[in-house]
């Protein structure tokens, strides 16, 4: 007992040794001020006054207790790589819609991914406008390696000059973990700036994400009309399928949310009906698409082909 005593001595005494190098605060220190916020009421409060990013809408707002953080990190992710696009721009409306809210010029930085941008392209001028974003308000870095992308990111999110800051990584790398994560959470809550951190093809894992949303593409609603109706053959705002995954709430909540570039507003969607879905796909490749609105219809899906034993 006594060598085991002694032995957690000289490493709690090596970790301050390493603080005082570094310059970060004491291990001790930490746990104590830990310690002194869990049972101080006050602190308890403030935890609870935290700046957030409503979305006006009650029931989503409630579940995210008030919003998005303004200095945490939220996660967003894509089953699969099919689903980059509207992982995308879910992330993109969200830089949107928190530049407006903000009435802030400051640009947004997007950390890429070398292997998601062979696979799902990057943003381009035209895209960033019809999510309502100026292409001069983001600035676009692609670092060959993980580790410079995650150091570009502290760096980026520490200064506190940018409105946000986004990480895009594909899957669940084995050098980017909950450690990492936790990192780049405290940058962002010393900075009081958002960090987004969007996952392609990913799995769920453990880290220090206030929120987590799997974003899942969905089919928009047609334009209304000013009676309110709808307009046949029409093509409106994008619709993104998100299913919170990680929130205080002891189950996930599911739901479709409308994204007006015009207006820089989320809204509930109502209209939307059964999304098209990689996991149980249609034998036939055009299937699932509409019939053209001004030509006659697609020639039929062809029946099953039999093959012909070979002559020789």
């Amino acid at each position: 007992m006594a060598e085991n005593a002694t032995a957690r001595e000289t490493l709690f005494a090596l970790r301050e040794q390493i603080a005082r190098m570094e310059g970060k605060p004491l291990p001790s220190l930490a746990a104590a001020k830990q310690a002194d916020a869990a049972t101080d009421p006050e602190a308890q409060k403030s935890r609870n006054n935290q700046p957030r990013l409503p979305f006006g809408i009650a029931p989503l707002d409630a579940a995210l207790d008030g919003g998005l953080p303004f200095d945490g990190l939220t996660e967003i992710r894509s089953m699969v790589m099919l689903d980059a696009g509207a992982a995308s721009g879910f992330v993109l409306a969200l830089a949107a819609y928190l530049k407006a809210m903000e009435t802030s010029e400051a640009p947004v930085l997007w950390v890429g991914d070398v292997v998601s941008r062979q696979e799902a392209g990057a943003p381009y001028a035209v895209g960033l406008r019809q999510f309502g974003l100026d292409p001069h308000e983001i600035l676009y870095a692609s670092p060959r390696r993980l580790d410079d992308a995650l150091w570009l990111a502290e760096t980026a999110v520490a200064s506190g000059v940018l409105s946000a800051t986004i990480l895009e990584i594909r899957g669940n790398p084995r050098h980017f973990g909950l450690t990492e994560s936790r990192r780049l959470g405290l940058r962002a809550k010393a900075a009081g700036r958002p960090l987004f951190l969007l996952r392609h093809a990913g799995e769920e894992e453990a880290s220090s994400a206030f929120f987590r949303f799997l974003v899942k593409p969905a089919r928009a609603s047609g334009r209304r009309l000013p009676d309110g109706s709808m307009l046949g053959g029409s093509i409106g705002h994008p619709v993104f399928q998100l299913t919170l995954e990680k929130s205080r709430n002891p189950a996930p909540l599911s739901f479709f949310l409308e994204w007006n570039s015009r207006d820089r507003q989320f809204s509930l969607d109502r209209e939307t009906g059964e999304t098209s879905s990689f996991r149980n796909p249609s034998t036939h490749l055009g299937a699932g698409l509409p019939a053209s609105a001004d030509r006659q219809d697609r020639s039929p899906v062809l029946g099953p082909v039999v093959a012909n034993e070979r002559a020789s």
